[in-house]
């Protein structure tokens, strides 16, 4: 490595978060620049530790010590060739990925990890700034055709590569701008949007064809694609959310947290919505069940439209502070994680199950009734412990039980796993040339494993395609 005593001389440090009484009144992104001389002196922490479980931690399997090398000694146009070697959209995973590569660091044993997600966005940034980043279209082309249904990363990741093997392709998107859950699920403070515009006018550059509005099995029959092209790749990612089956459900006010997050995003983009339509936590009681990022959030976003008051609750136990014993190196710890919102204000409580909601006359929610309860999995009511909580919006960021299944799904004909998820080998269907990837095959998951699933998924396509084409991993020109 570069510096071979670093990570004896050099402790993590990552970019400062704006104050919060400043980020809370906008929606930009919440970090403040890192200079140069710290991304170079946290890629010196990369030790030369023999076998980078970093490597196997990412499940893009990013070229992380080789990078990290090469941001050590400047030579920044190489690491952006290393980075994109395997990763697509590094912008995306460097702003929004949890790092599991960071928690299988081998430095990560006994001391901070090397700071990965740091200096992969510092690349990827640097690359756009000096305008590394080109449209690279194929020499030649294959003559056939692919659709893509659905815009997000394991959509847009799965159309780069099947268009750089020289095939056409076609992305379909039910939504009126590209993106999917980057577009429409993250919000701005985490993406900006112009991070995405960016990248999907490279594709377009690069000769993807994108149409909107083009929702697959309602206004675009699945005949339009079983006819018109060789092999269909369907991306369209786990959007069936986990409900709330409790008394006083029905009542309004209560809404699934990807009706409310999409609302803020469009509005962001200048969007005019349809005031009945409207979903606002300005000056109302928010409560947000749910511990995840999902549920994290619709706290900065409720903490950006003035809430009155937000408390975010999670059915199961309060994590520790430190990496569980039960999740050792290099396995992705079990350990309390504090988002930016949690910073921004709210209050978070664990061990919460929610037993009724209660409305008013005219049938807007006006209560929560809540309890503790034991761990899991019964999940035991504490005796004593229940409780009653102003509600005048709740938000459901419960999770996903998989793909919507009428529609499409039920149109094609596909197989479904156990899960409810598109049954796969080798990321095929049951149907011969239709083929799945990203959420929709393997159910809720990250962003770098949906850019993951779209790579494998685009080199399948195209081995099924034609067995001499070049193979799509190794198009990423190095």
């Amino acid at each position: 490595m570069g510096k071979v005593t670093g990570f004896l001389e050099i402790q993590r440090e990552q970019p400062t978060r704006r104050a919060v009484n400043e980020r809370v009144e906008d929606w930009f992104e919440i970090y403040q620049p890192f200079p140069e001389e710290k991304q170079r002196d946290q890629a010196a922490r990369c030790m030369d530790c023999g076998v980078p479980f970093c490597h196997t931690g990412c499940p893009v399997n990013n070229l992380i010590p080789d990078w990290n090398d090469l941001a050590y000694h400047g030579r920044w146009q190489a690491a952006i060739r290393r980075l994109h070697a395997t990763n697509n959209f590094p912008e995306f995973t460097g702003r929004i990925c949890p790092a599991p590569c960071e928690a299988a660091c081998v430095l990560g044993i006994d001391q901070p990890p090397v700071s990965i997600k740091v200096i992969e966005r510092s690349i990827v940034d640097r690359g756009w700034d000096e305008g590394w980043i080109r449209p690279e279209p194929p020499e030649e082309n294959t003559g056939k055709r692919v659709a893509v249904v659905g815009s997000g990363p394991a959509g847009l990741a799965a159309a780069q590569q099947l268009r750089r093997a020289g095939h056409s392709v076609t992305v379909y998107e039910k939504n009126d701008r590209i993106g999917g859950l980057l577009r429409y699920g993250i919000p701005n403070f985490k993406l900006e949007k112009h991070v995405v515009d960016r990248r999907v006018q490279q594709l377009k550059d690069e000769g993807v064809t994108f149409l909107t509005n083009a929702h697959v099995g309602v206004n675009v029959p699945v005949e339009a694609l079983t006819e018109h092209h060789d092999a269909i790749l369907l991306c369209g990612g786990s959007e069936q959310p986990r409900d709330l089956k409790v008394p006083g459900r029905e009542l309004n006010g209560i809404h699934f947290a990807m009706e409310f997050l999409p609302q803020q995003n469009r509005r962001n983009e200048g969007d005019k919505l349809d005031p009945a339509l409207d979903i606002l936590a300005t000056g109302k009681h928010v409560i947000i069940i749910g511990g995840g990022d999902t549920g994290a959030d619709c706290l900065g976003t409720s903490l950006r439209q003035k809430a009155a008051s937000i408390h975010q609750f999670e059915i199961m136990p309060k994590p520790p502070l430190t990496r569980a014993a039960s999740t050792p190196w290099p396995m992705w710890p079990l350990q309390l994680r504090t988002e930016s919102a949690h910073e921004e204000g709210g209050i978070r409580d664990w061990s919460i199950n929610t037993v009724r909601f209660e409305g008013d006359a005219a049938g807007n929610v006006k209560k929560l009734h809540g309890i503790r309860v034991g761990a899991p999995p019964k999940f035991e009511p504490v005796a004593g412990s229940e409780f009653t909580l102003d509600a005048d919006l709740v938000l459901l960021a419960m999770g996903f039980l998989g793909p919507v299944r009428n529609g499409m799904l039920e149109q094609l004909g596909v197989a479904l796993d156990q899960r409810g998820n598109v049954a796969t080998t080798d990321y095929q269907s049951s149907i011969p040339g239709i083929f799945a990837a990203g959420d929709m095959r393997r159910g809720q998951s990250l962003v770098v494993w949906a850019i993951s699933e779209g790579r494998k998924a685009a080199e399948a396509v195209n081995k099924y395609l034609a067995e001499k084409t070049v193979p799509v991993a190794q198009l990423q020109r190095a």
